[in-house]
């Protein structure tokens, strides 16, 4: 019984709405907005270059480690078991240092891509908020998070939203 009484109010309650304004319901793709705004970009570049530094060091370090590798292989039968043992656990700690540096590498590069993604989506959160009262939205939702199967591009106001947040970044550097 409940429920019908609800199923009369719901398109009532459009109708009335409908009557006074148009119902404005948007939605944006916020992988599209880290893509393509300039903060996304920025960002992406910084971690790029970041991740770049990153790799060479762990390239040298890898190569480092083929050397002594090799240099095992050929000599190791002409060292002494002594000094061959040495070379193998020098090359064994090696190796580990090698694992936990990537490791810890792979975990600082984490940790920067979801701060950077926790303040850009803090800051779309304020740009979305503000355009949407200024144009009169009913409603905006994120593309993939509201599970949105179809949505009428006319509806998409994503294009919308990345104009207004690189003008707002554009204007917090001046």
């Amino acid at each position: 019984m409940a429920l019908a009484g609800l199923v009369g109010i719901v398109p009532l309650f459009v109708t009335e709405t409908s009557a006074q304004s148009p119902v404005r319901i948007g939605y944006v793709d916020v992988q599209r907005i880290l893509a393509r705004s300039s903060a996304g970009v920025a960002a992406r570049e910084q971690i790029e270059r970041e991740k770049t530094t990153m790799q060479k060091e762990v390239d040298s370090k890898r190569a480092e480690l083929e050397k002594l590798r090799e240099e095992l292989d050929k000599k190791g039968m002409l060292l002494s078991t002594e000094v061959r043992e040495e070379k193998r656990e020098t090359l064994e700690r090696k190796v580990r240092d090698l694992r936990r540096l990537v490791d810890d590498y792979q975990k600082e590069l984490e940790k920067k891509e979801q701060g950077f993604l926790q303040k850009v989506l803090q800051e779309l959160s304020g740009v979305i908020e503000r355009y949407g009262k200024q144009r009169g939205f009913l409603i905006i939702v994120e593309r993939r998070g509201a599970g949105v199967l179809y949505g009428s591009p006319q509806a998409d106001i994503t294009d919308e939203i990345i104009k207004a947040y690189d003008q707002e970044k554009g204007r917090a550097k001046k």
